[in-house]
Parts: structure tokens; sequence; C-alpha cells
């Protein structure tokens, strides 16, 4: 049986500046992202350790790694959050289905206009529940989805940051291409282009770490073909759009989705890369979240709201 000390110790906010200091393994880069000076995570650090009796990481040069106990602690930590949000989930499958809060995470690069119609018809059956509408990069997703801060996640498979799939579960959207979109009109009347084509010109792209970034960059490496030079990088498709069409001979890859739902704004040629470059938009979900009866409303509604007009015709719309 633990002191009140040591209960004190081992608070969810000390094992969370545990599990994110797992992750990072960087002190400066932990305090940075938990909002806190770095004393201040390495003293709570050196509780933990002082209750369990045991250093939790060792250093070689600059860099940290966890030791045996360390790696104990963080399996147990995991085990602790998985049955705290495993809770949660069967006290919300017992609320109503009218009212309530529905927090949905959406990776930065997806076009986002059918989801923000649909949540509009949403909220007119649905006018007690909640929704929360957040953009995120994809590490902020998975950390969000995994610990029980977003609901559903809006993103694109498969993505290697989710290792485990045991306790989530998904539901497919759509599939969606990588356009290359530029200039070439020699390329346009072709109707597709090779990567060796695609690379001839530099890039603007998205930021490094986004998906199609490093989608992008593991399958032009995988084709042996050099990756192309990159001149500018953005957060937005709006941003790389806007850069590639006010520049000369600039290349880009935009998912077929923006293309279409944004048809008006694209004044550059738009050709398919062959190979293709296709991944799946899908709801990321922890299991038994569908049973949550706000959440099964919103699947329920979504799948009407797709009967009546397809996915691809209300991006068009």
């Amino acid at each position: 049986m633990l002191d009140e000390d040591a209960r004190r110790v081992f608070s969810s906010k000390a094992l969370n500046y545990f599990d994110e200091l797992s992750k990072n393994m960087s002190y400066t880069k932990t305090a940075q992202s938990l909002g806190i000076t770095q004393p201040a995570l390495t003293q709570q650090i050196k509780k933990i350790e002082k209750v369990v009796g045991a250093p939790l990481f060792y250093s070689v040069g600059k860099k940290i790694y966890l030791t045996d106990a360390g790696t104990l602690l963080l399996s147990a930590t995991q085990d602790i959050f998985n049955v705290i949000n495993t809770v949660t989930d069967q006290i919300q499958q017992k609320s109503s289905e009218s009212s309530g809060t529905i927090s949905i995470g959406i990776l930065a690069a997806v076009e986002t206009k059918v989801l923000e119609d649909f949540i509009v018809e949403f909220n007119r059956i649905n006018p007690n529940i909640e929704i929360d509408l957040i953009l995120l990069t994809r590490r902020e997703i998975w950390d969000e989805i995994q610990n029980n801060k977003i609901d559903i996640a809006v993103m694109y498979l498969p993505d290697n940051t989710i290792k485990n799939w045991k306790s989530y579960k998904s539901k497919k959207i759509i599939n969606d291409t990588i356009m290359l979109v530029h200039n070439n009109e020699k390329i346009f009347k072709k109707g597709k282009a090779t990567y060796k084509e695609a690379t001839v010109q530099p890039w603007a792209t998205y930021l490094r770490g986004y998906y199609f970034t490093d989608l992008l960059i593991e399958k032009f490496k995988n084709s042996l073909v050099d990756v192309p030079k990159i001149v500018a990088r953005f957060s937005s498709p709006y941003q790389i759009l806007k850069f590639v069409q006010e520049s000369d001979d600039i290349y880009a890859g935009l998912p077929l989705s923006f293309c279409i739902a944004n048809e008006r704004l694209v004044k550059s040629y738009t050709t398919v890369l062959e190979p293709a470059i296709s991944s799946e938009l899908t709801f990321v979900y922890r299991d038994d979240k569908d049973k949550i009866p706000r959440i099964k409303e919103f699947f329920n509604e979504w799948d009407s709201f797709l009967q009546k007009t397809s996915y691809t015709d209300r991006l068009r719309s």
C-alpha cells in the first residue's frame, strides 16, 4: 500500500509527465510540449524514481533511454490510462444520445468541406449535441485520441504513427489520391506523370512531418527516384496552391479531394502520378466509442448523409 506522499507522486499529472518524456526522450522538448520548466519536469521524475527506488532513465551522451524499471513503469502507465479511458467510455455509453459533446480531431491536411456541411445538418437534427472540431497535426491527433481527449479522429491511413491497433477501430470515408499540380502542358496532355517527370522542377509542399510530405518521400525513395527540390513549405493546401500558381515552374502534390472541392481556385494543371499515390481518409476512434449513444447517432447520420449524395458529389457542390 502506497503512503499518502507516494500517492501524490503517482498523480495523473506525474504519470502524464513521465509518459510524455518516454515519447520524446528529451527533457527540453518534453518541458516545452507540457508548458513547464525543465527543472520542474526533472524534479517530478526524480520524485517518481525515489518512490520506485530505481532510476527510470539513463543517458548515453546527450540521448536518454528507458531503464528496465522505466520500461515496466511505462507499461503500467499505459495500462492505467487504458483503464481510465475504458471506464470513461462505459459511463458515456449510459448517457443520453440527445446531449453531450463529440470532440473531433482533423488532420490539418484534410479537406474539411463535406464534414463541415455534415455538421451543419447534424446540428439541425441533434441541436443539443455539441461538436468540437479541432485541426491537429499527426502527432497531436494520436496523442489526443490515445489519451481520450478527442472522440473521433479524421486522418489518412496507413500511418506509421499508430503502432498498436488493438484498442482502435477505423471507418473508411474515401480513397484519396495525390495529384501533381503543375503548368506543363505536355504532361497534362499525356494524362499522367512519372515520378521522374514530377521532379524536374522544384516543389512547394507541406511542412516536415506532415502526412503527405512523409508519404511522398517514402514513395519516391521506394521507386529509387530522388526527392524533388523543395523551395517552400506550408501548413495549408491553399497556401501551397497560391504559391504554385503565382510562381514560375513550381510543382506541388495536393490531394484530389482538395482539387475537386476547390475547382474554381485551381487554375494550374492537375495530373495523376504514375504509380498512383493513394491513401484512405478514415474516421479513427477507440474501440467501443461507437457504442456511446451520441457517437453511434453521429455515424448513423453520417451514413444517411452520404446515401443521399455521395462524398465526391458533395465535394463538387
